[in-house]
């Protein structure tokens, strides 16, 4: 009969430690769930971020280049449209001579703002009894450009 009890008491505490082994389970599996959630919170704080300071970036972006188009932009030749889409530019204008029109695209092509330019159209038109030259010319945007990865040294 004392063998009995002894196992019952056996029994009786395995099923405490069982108890006890769930309980501290269960509190686990909680603190796992808080885990999860804090380090959801924290990729989208991430994000959030990261947009910011793409935003702060873009904020400053077209001031600038405006200001160099206005720095590298010569003497009779004046700008009638700019607009950006994405990575591409493009520039309307007019002139009084093609040669200005150069001049005002290879400064553009040495700014470091900007890479790839091409003169779309340069036709002849006529103000107040002056004959002009009108251009469209079109970019891209240097910074808008990932620079390529070289290989690493020794390799092909």
């Amino acid at each position: 009969m004392s063998l009995y009890f002894v196992k019952r008491i056996q029994v009786s505490a395995a099923k405490n430690d069982i108890t006890a082994a769930n309980n501290k389970i269960n509190e686990l599996k909680t603190k796992i769930g808080k885990l999860e959630e804090l380090k959801a919170l924290k990729e989208q704080v991430k994000k959030k971020l990261d947009v910011l300071s793409q935003l702060r970036k873009n904020k400053t972006g077209p001031a600038q280049r405006l200001a160099t188009i206005s720095d590298l932009t010569p003497e009779q030749l004046w700008l009638t449209g700019y607009s950006e889409a994405g990575s591409d530019v493009k520039i309307s204008g007019i002139a009084f001579t093609e040669e200005l029109i150069a001049q005002f695209m290879r400064a553009l092509e040495v700014s470091k703002d900007f890479m790839a330019v091409e003169l779309t159209v340069s036709e002849q038109t006529e103000m107040a009894g002056t004959k002009l030259k009108k251009f469209d010319i079109t970019m891209k945007l240097e910074s808008a450009i990932a620079p390529q990865q070289l290989p690493a040294a020794g390799t092909k």
